[in-house]
């Protein structure tokens, strides 16, 4: 059996919320909005929140739940039993509800995001193995589903490739994975990185993924850059983002809502030509190409 602890959250107070949960014994741990807000694609080194959130940690029968509100207590997160709630679970009911919930998705032709507990299809030609949990990137986002549908259109053969706020590493898995020649994975996150990396060696990638800081990035040019963060950080990374791109290479910017796309396009379009916009849910996707260089 399983319990399942749960109490309202402002998002000040997120981080320390997970920090006692984990300390008291939580196996895992959701985030719930607990209002109607929607919630955007988190910039680099961001947690995704909404202004108050439902965290629930999910405990084995035998962590006492009082014991859990006395921290709560003490650390002013929680003022009495009844702002908990508390409900026992059968594990396997638990379990099958997980399963059934995430199943694999499939973007463009050949890309598959698939969970743990599904063993791929042999005709699946690029299948990312990735259970989805609070961290972004998981596909189900619109600015991720549109990266990935990208990233079905090209060839990565040979490519070198720079994502930039990877998150859980899923568009650099997924270039990877289309044979890209090497990947650096960009986060100001440490748990993004390190997400990132457990990914990679579970999809057998490792040795094409390279993690970095922001501030670790050498200049080296890269055939493609993946942007998928917010269009403000967007907008101040364009002279930056443009020079990581070799002659020719394609700069990929998503995190994009429909009323800042001209803005990011401006912060771009005098050194890059754009080459596609796709929008959904409200989401965009922009595509630029670099000059390729003249030939004497």
């Amino acid at each position: 059996m399983l319990q399942k602890i749960r109490f309202g959250v402002q998002s000040d107070a997120l981080e320390q919320a997970e920090e006692l949960l984990w300390a008291a014994g939580a196996q895992s741990i959701t985030l719930v909005d607990a209002g109607d807000q929607p919630l955007h694609e988190p910039g680099p080194g961001e947690t995704p929140s909404w202004d108050e959130s439902v965290i629930e940690g999910l405990f084995p029968v035998d962590v006492d739940p009082e014991r859990v509100l006395l921290t709560l207590q003490a650390s002013g997160l929680a003022h009495a039993r009844g702002s908990l709630a508390i409900e026992s679970l059968a594990e396997q009911d638990w379990e099958r509800a997980w399963m059934d919930r995430f199943q694999p998705m499939r973007f463009g032709r050949s890309i598959w995001i698939c969970p743990s507990h599904i063993d791929p299809h042999l005709e699946w030609p690029v299948v990312v193995r990735l259970d989805p949990g609070l961290a972004f990137g998981t596909g189900t986002h619109p600015t991720t589903a549109l990266c990935l549908e990208w990233i079905d259109t090209l060839d990565f053969d040979g490519r070198r490739v720079i994502d930039f706020g990877c998150g859980s590493g899923v568009l650099a898995m997924a270039a990877a994975l289309k044979s890209a020649r090497s990947v650096k994975a960009v986060d100001h996150d440490p748990q993004a990185l390190t997400a990132t990396a457990d990914n990679a060696a579970r999809n057998g990638v490792s040795g094409l993924i390279n993690t970095i800081l922001p501030d670790a990035l050498d200049d080296e040019p890269a055939d493609v850059v993946l942007a998928n963060i917010l269009a403000g950080p967007l907008i101040d990374l364009a002279p930056r983002l443009t020079s990581l791109l070799a002659p020719g290479g394609f700069l990929v910017l998503s995190g994009i809502l429909e009323d800042q796309a001209d803005a990011v396009e401006r912060a771009y379009r005098a050194n890059l030509a754009r080459c596609a916009c796709e929008t959904r849910e409200g989401w965009v996707l922009l595509a630029f190409q670099a000059a390729r260089k003249s030939v004497a």
